[in-house]
């Protein structure tokens, strides 16, 4: 267990991390954009119950990601996670709101056959898949400036932000990517579990439209990001050995910094070209009708998107934008080692088993979502 110091346990962790947001981006993800494409994507309730189904067996399932990250956060960065669900509980608060009309728009749907009663249900689950992925990406924004919080001389966060103060011009840009994402992650998984017809048309229209529309919104924030006072970065010696004291760092705001880790490491640059890739790649699978290589693209678009925050930002995960000094680093906002240690064996033992029952889940619940399946089974919604 040498080989195990605190800082090869932090990076492990920063890295376990990436690995549950991308996780939940690449599952739950597609959920959020089949519920935002509802409305549009199918017009009838014949239409709006085959898209319902086609993410109705498995979407509780995908949520265990977006659990595991916030039980990640809490147990290996207990600073972060006290500064950002402190400080962001409004928007956090929204995004709970939202997702519980998910669970309650599947059950209550189908309990009457007024289509009035139908409409309203629909609207609310399209509401419980833009909101979360609007407000997820508006978050990362806000990290990414550097959120308005402070702490003490005894740790204690104190947050100096509202829920307005959220909502910027670069921030928005990221909540319309995330937005983009999604609903082209959505909109490959729609083509891919439902039959030629109306719905599968239309998913592969907004398919076309939210591809260049992620990229260029990717690259508006890179723009931003480059030319707009964005980024921070550590000053004077750092102690990756060091213990978990976010004061023992000096943290500066630096325009641009965020694009320091691609010039000392230059095979970094890998992240954002598979996410400016992967959403051509998805592109062109959906024109060309192969829905296998339009969601493959899709996921990996969602992977350099979201990996490429993660490098650009390393070794920080939450900076101050307010007192940089306060800023939480991947070095600094750790659990203690015997701590990263024990939840690491737990993950090693565990994570195969929820993977491989996942794999299984889809597996068995694979297949498309047709008229005549709807009407021939009760177990439809």
């Amino acid at each position: 267990m040498e080989f195990f110091t605190i800082e090869v346990l932090r990076l492990i962790w920063w890295v376990l991390l990436g690995v549950l947001l991308i996780g939940f981006a690449l599952t739950d993800g597609f959920d959020l954009g089949v519920a935002a494409l509802l409305p549009f994507a199918a017009r009838t309730d014949e239409e709006r119950r085959i898209v319902i189904n086609t993410i109705a067996p498995t979407w509780e399932g995908n949520q265990v990601w977006f659990i595991l990250g916030g039980g990640a956060i809490f147990a290996a960065w207990p600073f972060v996670y006290a500064a950002s669900f402190s400080g962001f509980y409004l928007a956090m608060f929204l995004v709970l709101c939202a997702l519980i009309l998910r669970p309650v728009g599947f059950k209550y749907r189908s309990k009457r056959p007024d289509p009035h009663w139908r409409g309203r249900w629909d609207w609310a689950l399209f509401a419980g898949g833009l909101v979360p992925a609007l407000v997820f990406g508006v978050a990362v924004g806000n990290v990414l400036l550097g959120a308005p919080f402070r702490l003490d001389a005894d740790l204690r966060s104190y947050y100096e932000g509202g829920l307005l103060s959220l909502f910027t011009p670069f921030t928005l840009v990221c909540g319309l990517l995330s937005v983009a994402m999604l609903v082209l992650h959505g909109a490959t998984f729609l083509t891919a579990k439902t039959a030629a017809g109306p719905v599968k048309d239309r998913a592969m229209r907004f398919g076309l439209v939210a591809a260049p529309l992620a990229i260029a919104l990717f690259a508006i924030g890179g723009a931003f990001v480059a030319f707009g006072d964005i980024g921070y970065r550590l000053v004077g010696p750092v102690d990756p050995l060091g213990p978990s004291n976010p004061m023992r760092e000096t943290t500066v705001a630096a325009a641009g910094a965020w694009l320091g880790n691609y010039g000392r490491h230059p095979w970094t640059v890998i992240a954002p070209v598979l996410g400016f890739a992967g959403a051509a790649l998805a592109w062109l699978g959906i024109a060309v009708r192969r829905e296998a290589l339009a969601f493959v693209g899709s996921s990996v678009a969602a992977l350099g998107i979201i990996s490429t925050v993660g490098i650009s930002m390393f070794p920080f995960i939450l900076p101050s934008s307010i007192d940089p000094h306060s800023s939480l680093t991947v070095w600094n906002a750790s659990s203690s080692r015997s701590t990263l240690l024990t939840m690491l064996i737990v993950t090693v033992v565990l994570l195969p088993i929820v993977l491989a029952y996942t794999a299984w889940a889809f597996r068995v619940m694979w297949g498309r979502v047709t008229p005549e399946r709807i009407g021939a089974s009760p177990d439809f919604y």
